[in-house]
């Protein structure tokens, strides 16, 4: 789905895995909170597109989506690690740097505008991260020094990082994409979570997708 060579599940056949697009990032937000009643494990991450102002205030949301009157903060700095499992996070909104290494049952991801769907294919945009992340730390310079490299480079960090994000859950990924076209995308995948088909075989174009094989 990400376009990335690799890829440890090509196919969901047989799989029972919870998979969701939301047109509404508080429809996601509720959707997880409903979930999290089960076993307190379900979390809200993002991608880190937005800065942490509020890193030691809870009274800023820093992860802001007017157009759909979303806000949420950034985790606190105060679980560090373990902010995926402590008991009030899910009040909180976390990136890559604090959700590695650990799994929940269920993540809700909201993906924001550096990785869009164009024509089909990903497209990234390292420019549209905050200047706080430091997993793409000098890319500007490098930008001007090097583009191509500096796109390369920030273009595998992207989609790893929502590789990651989107792996956190071990029974269910829901999603939100800021970009329309992007949405779309993704919710062909929810037709296809529990068919026999691979993520490869979704994201064809459906008038290039072989037709099923004759029973005759």
């Amino acid at each position: 789905a990400l376009q990335i060579e690799e890829t440890a599940n090509p196919t969901l056949a047989g799989i029972d895995y919870k998979f969701d697009v939301f047109d509404n990032p508080n429809e996601l937000r509720r959707r997880i909170v409903e979930l999290n009643r089960q076993s307190n494990k379900a979390r809200m991450v993002a991608g880190y597109c937005w800065d942490w102002k509020g890193k030691k205030s809870p009274d800023i949301e820093d992860v802001q989506i007017p157009e759909q009157g979303f806000s949420m903060r950034w985790n606190l700095d105060k679980d560090g690690p373990l902010w995926l499992v402590s008991p009030d996070s899910v009040a909180e909104i976390g990136c890559i740097h604090t959700c590695q290494g650990l799994e929940l049952d269920y993540i809700g991801v909201v993906i924001g505008k550096d990785l869009v769907i164009r024509d089909g294919r990903v497209v990234t945009d390292g420019s549209k991260r905050s200047s706080q992340d430091r997993s793409i730390h000098g890319f500007k310079p490098m930008l001007k020094a090097d583009p191509e490299t500096a796109r390369a480079v920030a273009d595998r960090i992207i989609k790893n990082t929502y590789r990651t994000l989107m792996t956190r859950g071990q029974k269910g990924c829901f999603v939100f994409c800021m970009d329309p076209e992007t949405n779309e995308y993704f919710r062909q995948f929810v037709e296809y979570s529990h068919a026999e088909t691979t993520w490869l075989e979704a994201a064809e174009p459906s008038n290039h997708r072989k037709p099923p094989a004759s029973e005759d």
